[in-house]
């Protein structure tokens, strides 16, 4: 066996962690509390997940037990408002935990909500209050997403060139 099949065993075996046989490395816990700028970003996205969530089961109730139009498209749109619920709601529980992942998920939450809220400002009536509010949620979120103090809590520093 030659030297250089060995070293990469050799390498394997140091780097994985002992307990449960598992390969994955070890990230390292956050130091220091958490920003308030990070604290904010997680409450929006937590609360934009859960008026999604809140709109998709009334859909769904009032597809089950209401008198739609179609209850198959009310009962699709109930179960579809309530699957996207979980892209926010788990981007809020990562910002909260400071996880990195969740910067993505966050970000792109707060990008799909202009073209919604740009559809309930040209709804009209109430909905005008409605899309405004969104799209004001979505440019503080997002402001706050891309804020240096939030990205070095979550460790994404300055990319090296």
């Amino acid at each position: 066996m030659s030297s250089k099949q060995s070293a990469p065993k050799s390498a394997r075996k140091s780097a994985s962690p002992e307990r449960g046989g598992s390969k994955a490395p070890e990230v390292p816990e956050p130091a220091g509390p958490r920003p308030a700028r990070l604290t904010a970003a997680a409450s929006i996205a937590g609360l934009e997940g859960l008026a999604l969530l809140v709109g998709g089961l009334y859909i769904l109730v009032m597809g089950l037990l209401g008198k739609p139009d179609s209850p198959r498209q009310a009962i699709t749109g109930g179960l579809t408002m309530i699957a996207l619920a979980l892209l926010p709601l788990a981007a809020a529980r990562g910002l909260l935990l400071r996880r990195r992942w969740s910067r993505g998920p966050a970000l792109i939450t707060q990008l799909v909500s202009f073209p919604v809220a740009w559809t309930l400002i040209s709804g009209g009536g109430a909905l005008i209050v409605a899309g405004v509010l969104l799209a004001l949620a979505a440019v503080v979120t997002l402001a706050l997403l891309v804020n240096p103090t939030a990205t070095e809590a979550l460790g994404i520093g300055p990319r090296e060139s």
